[in-house]
């Protein structure tokens, strides 16, 4: 088969606009085993995504497991203001949440075949995901696993993300969202901006950037942030962003977040950073409390938010992994 394939479906979002769109993916193992579902998470890419968990021994392994990678809506594979065509492309490009990437990627499984899920596994905008699969279609999957997330975006997160959208659309290269070449100087010091955010001030302080063979922490942030972003575009990370701030799941309980993690039914394995300045590792423990079957594995790591997406070190991703694979046989 082509490294991805394409789904295409006719989607009525949110917001109000019913428009053609097409969700990227490709799929690994065995049809016939159980379906293990990962969507991609903010600036994350199918072929980059959990590479550290997917293998012959890994926790989701293609021998055990037949895996659904997804690109998210706006995450610049799937429908995204750089990749739908007219008269929905760029500027033009409508807001999409997370209930709109939901409903296109239950229509996807659909297409190949499927009622239900065995799992769904998702990092940072991916564990949102997670939480809203469980909560919208509640008979539909058995567990999942939301990594460096939480079921509700903070009000302290929602203003960090309102920060780094101002610095791209501030920026003189992005034209008030008139522009036609690559935004590079947004881009860049978006990068630099986000950077200090999804790390830690542990990481600093170990020079944690040294066991991934760098000489110092400028040459990692160059070269993992800011020359990293420059390959999105603007819109992209706009869009991503808007739909990171609009999740919260008590939306499906009247505004009680504690009730609806009560409804979810799943079998919930959360697993924060303890360094996470996204995603609290206290809210986590919150929202254990309210789920009916619910267990909380924290990451100590000074990765910050990033060590939930592999970014961490070996030890790190060893911990990641005999967690997730202990969950799934249980």
């Amino acid at each position: 088969m082509a490294e991805f394939e394409t789904f295409n479906t006719e989607l009525t979002l949110k917001c109000g606009v019913t428009l053609p769109i097409f969700l990227k993916y490709k799929t690994l193992g065995d049809p016939k085993n159980p379906v293990v579902l990962i969507p991609t998470c903010y600036t994350g890419r199918i072929n980059g995504t959990y590479n550290q968990m997917i293998g012959d021994d890994d926790a989701i392994s293609p021998k055990k497991y037949f895996v659904i990678i997804v690109g998210l809506l706006g995450g610049s594979e799937s429908s995204s203001p750089s990749t739908q065509p007219a008269p929905y492309d760029g500027a033009n490009f409508p807001e999409t949440v997370y209930e709109d990437n939901i409903h296109a990627q239950y229509k996807l499984i659909q297409s190949l075949g499927y009622d239900s899920i065995f799992a769904y596994v998702g990092y940072s905008m991916g564990g949102q995901q997670a939480y809203y699969f469980a909560s919208m279609y509640p008979d539909k999957v058995q567990k999942i696993v939301p990594m460096a997330s939480s079921a509700q975006t903070s009000g302290f997160n929602w203003n960090f993300l309102e920060g780094v959208k101002q610095t791209v659309q501030a920026s003189s290269d992005f034209k008030a969202n008139t522009y036609t070449e690559p935004v590079i100087v947004g881009t860049k010091a978006f990068g630099r901006v986000y950077s200090n955010w999804a790390l830690s001030y542990e990481w600093f302080e170990t020079k944690a950037w040294e066991i991934k063979g760098f000489k110092s922490s400028e040459e990692y942030l160059l070269s993992d942030w800011e020359q990293r972003l420059t390959t999105w575009d603007a819109r992209d990370l706009v869009q991503m962003a808007v739909t990171w701030q609009k999740g919260d799941i008590a939306t499906f309980a009247d505004g009680d977040l504690a009730a609806a993690l009560a409804k979810i039914t799943a079998e919930v394995c959360v697993m924060p950073s303890r360094t996470d300045q996204y995603f609290r590792w206290e809210a986590s423990v919150k929202e254990v409390a309210a789920l009916k079957k619910g267990e909380l594995h924290i990451i100590e790591s000074v990765w910050g938010h990033i060590v939930g997406g592999g970014a961490g070190s070996d030890d790190d991703n060893k911990f990641l992994n005999a967690t997730v694979g202990k969950f799934f046989s249980a």
